[in-house]
């Protein structure tokens, strides 16, 4: 829930440039599985659509202001971008821009923020182009 805050306050400051879109895939630490001990909430294996839509209100409570997807129950979203269990991307005009590293390591929120100013940066350039669809 700590990332997901961080997620929250660096979609707030750049909500000017781009649009957040939180998805929610298969559990990572799920009760009945691999249990983490620092795990905030008690959450099953899916075994249902059902199930993964409980589960991921607990994400949109976390979230309210973010758009939330579900994966679906096999895991189409994950597989295509390789989220295994959490990843940050940036698309633009359906390109991969921006490719974070897979979590929990490879979650940086704050080389996404770099990322971001990169770009803002760029489209804030006397002479840039931007192109709004």
């Amino acid at each position: 829930m700590a990332r997901l805050r961080s997620f929250r306050r660096l979609a707030a400051h750049f909500v000017d440039i781009a649009d957040f879109l939180l998805v929610y895939i298969e559990e990572a630490h799920p009760s009945d599985g691999w249990v983490s001990s620092d795990a905030a909430y008690s959450i099953p294996k899916h075994q249902c659509l059902q199930d993964r839509l409980r589960a991921a209100q607990l994400m949109r409570e976390g979230a309210p202001d973010c758009p939330l997807a579900v994966d679906t129950m096999d895991n189409a979203s994950s597989a295509a971008y390789g989220a295994y269990f959490e990843r940050l991307y940036v698309i633009q005009e359906e390109k991969v821009m921006y490719q974070g590293g897979r979590g929990p390591e490879g979650y940086k929120i704050s080389e996404l923020r770099s990322w971001l100013d990169q770009y803002k940066t760029r489209l804030q350039s006397p002479g840039a182009v931007v192109i709004q669809v």
